[in-house]
């Protein structure tokens, strides 16, 4: 599923935030993306509006990758402990998927395969196909 990875390459926040899509299937993605001082809040840890992106764009990625447009109607995300350096990871399961709707779980870790954060998102699944010409 190259061609998905290349496709989120376009998502300019996502690059300015340093994440890259490192795996897509079919209802599943993986990305990483490595802390740096710009991605930490007041108290040096990393800001809760990073992670947030870095699950999103999993989300997103693992969402569109039955190749049809999908887009975020719900999300909500449970910080379990602080990252504060290294590399958080997320993974995206698909959870269920109907014509209409699809529900995914995105559990953030860092690089010791500490929890760090969970994510649940919900895709409203749109009629027309991804244009991946672009």
């Amino acid at each position: 599923m190259e061609h998905i990875k290349q496709f989120f390459k376009k998502d300019k926040f996502a690059e300015y935030n340093n994440i890259q899509l490192i795996e897509v299937q079919r209802g599943y993605a993986k990305a990483k993306m490595p802390i740096t001082e710009n991605h930490l809040n007041g108290i040096g840890t990393v800001h809760g509006g990073a992670i947030f992106t870095l699950a999103d764009l999993t989300f997103a990625a693992a969402a569109n990758s039955h190749e049809y447009v999908s887009v975020a109607i719900h999300a909500d995300i449970s910080f379990m402990t602080a990252a504060i350096n290294g590399t958080l990871f997320a993974e995206a399961k698909e959870i269920s998927r109907n014509p209409k709707l699809g529900t995914y779980t995105i559990e953030i870790t860092d690089n010791k395969g500490k929890l760090i954060a969970i994510f649940q998102g919900m895709a409203y699944v749109k009629r027309e196909k991804i244009d991946f010409s672009n």
